[in-house]
Order: C-alpha cells, then sequence, then structure tokens
C-alpha cells in the first residue's frame, strides 16, 4: 500500500494534546509524555495506507472512511485501539481489553519507543489483518447484557422528573455508559459524587465522555 500524508490536525494534537481536559495545550498534557512513542506508531500506520483523521480530538485512522485503529495516550502508556480487535487472531497474544466490560475492541500499550521500533513488523501485521478483517464485511458479535441501575441513579431519576426524561432520552450506548461509569465504585458516597457530577451533563444531553 503506498503511504498516506500526514493531516494537519494531528501534528496540532501531538504538539498540543487533545485538548479534552484543562492540561491540553500546556506541558503537563498526558501527550507530550509519548510524543516520540506517538511519532513512531503515527508513521506506521501512515506506512499501512491508511487515511490519517481527528475524530473524537483523537488520532484515527481509516480505510475508505471506515475506522480501523486510533492512536492514544494516557497516564501510564500510549496504545493503539483496534475498532474491531475482538476479530482479530492475536497470534503474539498482545492485544488486551480496555475495560472489563469491552466486547469488540482491543488495545496494544507501550511504555517506550525501542518496544515499538521492535515490535514495527509485528504491528504492521496486525493493521494489516485489521484492514483485511474490515474488507470482509464480517461484523463482531456483541452480547447485550442488561445493566441494572445503581440504587443512587435511581433514586435521583425518581427525584428529579428532568432528569428521568433527559436520561431516557440518552441513547441506549449512552445511557449503559453512564450507568457502568456509576456502578463502577464500592463505595456509595462515591457513586452519589459521580451521579451529582454528571448531572448537567444528561440534562444537556451528553454522553459521558462527551
Amino acid at each position: 500500500m503506498p503511504k498516506k500524508t500526514m493531516n494537519p490536525k494531528v501534528d496540532k494534537y501531538l504538539a498540543e494534546g487533545c485538548m479534552r481536559c484543562k492540561l491540553g495545550g500546556t506541558p503537563n498534557c498526558k501527550v507530550h509524555n509519548w510524543e516520540e512513542e506517538l511519532k513512531i506508531l503515527r508513521a506506521i500506520l501512515l506506512d499501512c495506507g491508511l487515511t490519517e483523521e481527528l475524530k473524537w480530538s483523537l488520532p484515527c485512522y481509516t480505510y475508505q472512511k471506515r475506522n480501523i485503529v486510533m492512536m492514544t495516550a494516557f497516564k501510564d502508556y500510549c496504545s493503539l485501539n483496534f475498532m474491531k480487535g475482538s476479530l482479530l487472531k492475536d497470534t503474539h497474544g498482545i492485544l488486551v481489553m480496555p475495560g472489563e466490560n469491552t466486547q469488540v475492541g482491543r488495545q496494544i500499550r507501550f511504555t517506550n519507543a525501542q518496544d515499538i521500533a521492535m515490535m514495527e513488523p509485528i504491528l504492521k501485521e496486525y493493521i494489516l489483518e485489521a484492514i483485511e478483517v474490515e474488507k470482509s464485511g464480517v461484523k463482531p458479535t456483541v452480547k447485550k447484557k442488561p445493566v441494572p441501575i445503581p440504587e443512587e441513579l435511581q433514586e435521583k431519576l425518581n427525584d428529579i422528573p428532568a432528569l428521568k426524561t433527559a436520561f431516557e432520552a440518552l441513547t441506549p450506548g449512552r445511557q449503559r455508559a453512564y450507568i457502568l461509569y456509576f456502578s463502577a465504585p464500592k463505595q456509595a458516597k462515591t457513586r452519589e459524587s459521580r451521579i451529582e457530577k454528571c448531572i448537567q451533563k444528561i440534562l444537556d444531553g451528553k454522553g459521558l465522555n462527551d
């Protein structure tokens, strides 16, 4: 595949960060912790012929306008995030689930540039396989398990009719994301705090990560 050109929006991301938190545009942005690693990953992705875009404030690499893999920076690592990673063979056993409730997406995590350079042939193998999976049209099987609404959220919905209306107007995916986020803490006080902080977002019709 011919190497694709760099997108100026991703240049800006590498220079300033995703701008989704108050650290964006500052030296403390986590993107700067992994600048060298992200640049190496970027070159590998472009060398595989993917189109470079910026979606959800993050570098996203597409094939014929379909999302294949995203590049992200976290506090303790940077990663490649395969949109349909559960369909990859993972012959080298390097894919991990981003979260315990993740069904389809998979990550490869990195903590230094040397490892990425050494793994380049393997990473290209995974990326090209992901492209072939997308070409095939195969869709991953997603099991939708009902998620119980935490008691603290149900009480708020009962007490605030406008909140109940707004929550029920959200897409099922956004509702599920909120429920999982609110349910995660073991302590009721922490669950209540999370709910309080998200009330206005729900009333505004926004998802957890909007």
